[in-house]
């Protein structure tokens, strides 16, 4: 077995259209030992068969293996089987319709040797596609190094980064050993948040970098449309964020308070997209379901006390000790304004 330093994931599904774009991309990487792995999650199309025809005749057609799920599983699924699989000490998550720039692996691999990092970041561009308009806007970071316990998640948690699992290099291990996997629920709602918001937890030393190394690609009339999930998908995300509301260990991390506000802010969104679809889902989450969705992790009294996100959590906090239909009338109510 060839010893590879990284591992390029890609999870494929009926991109025929574009994926010849993102394997050129990937196989004119300018560093020699990646491992390109592709996960088929049993598409319909060509899409396996364009990847086998870089297997045969591509210069680097050796180092592309081609995993299968047994049946379509979805994208997170697909995103586990590869960290499972992925032979390299580095792995680096690549969706089968975007596009990355040559010395990107190079780049972050080269920052990660440099500062002894668990994780490297690159910088990313949207590229908008409707018809015959395109517009690229772009994502910068600032260059920044993290090597001290608890600053790379305050400094996540307080300022923001990508929700996306993609364009950051990652010591396999650092997923191994914390048996941190992506929640499969289907290509929809939740998938990416529900991994990489505790991610920041676990990592100490990290890289951002302002160079824009991907290039996210985004179809306007592709991008419209929207998927009901069923309700056991629906739950299946639900589900994941209570297990991270539960993580009594970080309580006396300085980053708690505003972590907690963060998912209690993705937990209002997602009860307004149930009420948005509210009649599409079966069985239907009655206002006591939805209202139980938002209960929260911290007590009134740690709420006052905390140093950071005291009102958006009072907020919520308040929300979740409503009467069911007292607060689903008032999430109504805010879906309302939006229109």
């Amino acid at each position: 077995m060839m010893k590879y330093e990284v591992t390029i994931g890609i999870p494929v599904y009926n991109v025929e259209r574009h994926i010849r774009q993102t394997m050129d991309s990937a196989l004119a990487q300018t560093f020699p030992e990646i491992e390109f792995l592709i996960c088929d999650d049993c598409g319909t199309d060509g899409s396996i068969d364009v990847i086998k025809s870089y297997q045969q005749n591509h210069p680097r057609g050796k180092d592309v293996r081609i995993i299968h799920q047994p049946h379509n599983m979805g994208i997170g699924a697909a995103r586990n089987r590869m960290i499972a699989e992925a032979q390299g000490r580095y792995f680096y998550s690549l969706d089968a319709d975007d596009v990355i720039r040559e010395d990107t692996i190079e780049l972050l691999y080269a920052n990660a040797l440099k500062y002894h990092a668990e994780i490297v970041y690159g910088s990313r561009e949207h590229v908008i596609i409707d018809g015959e308009r395109r517009e690229s806007i772009q994502y910068p970071y600032p260059f920044k190094v993290f090597t001290e316990p608890d600053e790379f998640a305050n400094y996540v948690y307080n300022v923001g980064i990508q929700v996306q699992n993609w364009n950051y290099l990652i010591d396999i291990d650092i997923l191994r050993q914390n048996h941190l996997q992506v929640t499969p629920v289907g290509h929809g709602y939740g998938e990416d948040f529900t991994f990489t918001v505790d991610l920041p937890t676990y990592i100490t030393r990290a890289v951002l970098l302002p160079d824009i190394t991907y290039y996210y690609i985004i179809e306007e009339k592709v991008s419209k449309r929207h998927k009901v999930l069923s309700r056991q998908q629906m739950d299946l995300s639900i589900d994941a964020i209570d297990k991270k509301k539960r993580r009594v260990e970080l309580k006396d991390r300085p980053y708690y308070a505003k972590r907690c506000s963060i998912l209690m802010m993705y937990d209002y969104s997602f009860a307004r997209i149930i009420l948005s679809q509210r009649n599409e889902i079966n069985p239907p989450y009655s206002n006591k379901d939805i209202r139980h969705i938002l209960w929260h992790p911290m007590t009134l009294r740690e709420i006052l006390c905390s140093q950071s996100a005291r009102l958006k959590n009072l907020a919520a906090w308040t929300l979740s000790k409503l009467p069911p239909k007292l607060a689903v009338g008032l999430i109504k109510m805010s879906l309302r304004l939006k229109d």
